[in-house]
């Protein structure tokens, strides 16, 4: 690895682990940087969910007076995640890279237009606020199936973890988003496990930008207590528009 490829993995491991921590989304950034750096889609997809993993966690407890009380919910919500997480690796590494990389245009536009909307999608979920059993059953499968899509790629995860949670906790935004780490934390260690386990982690690159995105989630864990989730969002926004029009060009065209 040359300095600027050392460097540009460290910067947007630190950026990550901010974003993840406000908003979710750090995929749209740091996996394009993966790709600059020479690794295949499929490998350059695994590292990177190896690299921003460890920010979750460390974004959940910088706000830990705001963590969950261990109860049933939160252990099936948990469950449900592992579990998701395992089959969404399982997939991504089944896939030969010509495959994966037709829909990385698509998935990355896909979780720009969540990103998007994400404040359209906070207010829908306070409206359809559903503390009833059928709604908590509903929220539960959806959960199971955004960590299917977070272990095959992740980008945007946090953002339909927020609104799933909403529909359970519409008046506490801090404690939604210490959840949403939490739960994305279960989704991407047991990706990982499966990627370390399957040998496709280059880790030289992953090790330099999880340095940056550990730096980053804590930071990010303090931020979100001040700092609008805003003020992260449109440059997401921009990169996520940006990338996949680059990506539709090199994979479409």
């Amino acid at each position: 690895m040359d300095a600027m490829i050392i460097f540009l993995l460290f910067i947007s491991g630190i950026a990550g682990g901010i974003i993840n921590a406000l908003a979710g989304g750090a995929t749209l950034i740091t996996f394009p940087v993966m790709l600059a750096a020479g690794l295949t889609p499929v490998i350059a997809n695994a590292s990177n969910a190896v690299a921003v993993a460890p920010g979750h966690l460390i974004a959940a407890f910088a706000d830990r007076e705001k963590l969950p009380t261990p109860d049933k919910y939160l252990l099936i919500s948990l469950s449900l995640c592992v579990t998701g997480g395992v089959l969404g690796a399982l997939l991504l590494l089944m896939l030969p890279d010509r495959w994966f990389v037709l829909p990385v245009p698509a998935l990355i536009a896909f979780a720009t237009l969540l990103f998007a909307f994400a404040p359209a999608i906070s207010s829908w979920a306070k409206r359809r606020r559903a503390g009833t059993e059928a709604g908590q059953r509903r929220g539960l499968a959806v959960l199971g199936a955004a960590s299917i899509y977070g272990g095959f790629f992740g980008a945007g995860l946090g953002v339909i973890l927020t609104a799933v949670l909403s529909l359970q906790e519409p008046d506490d935004i801090r404690k939604v988003k210490v959840l949403k780490n939490l739960l994305a934390t279960a989704v991407s260690l047991a990706a990982v496990t499966i990627f370390i386990m399957q040998d496709a982690v280059q880790w030289p690159e992953t090790l330099v930008m999880l340095t940056g995105a550990l730096l980053g989630g804590y930071l990010g864990g303090l931020l979100v207590r001040v700092l609008p989730a805003y003020i992260v969002r449109w440059f997401v926004i921009v990169a996520g528009i940006v990338m996949s029009i680059v990506y539709a060009q090199r994979y479409w065209l």
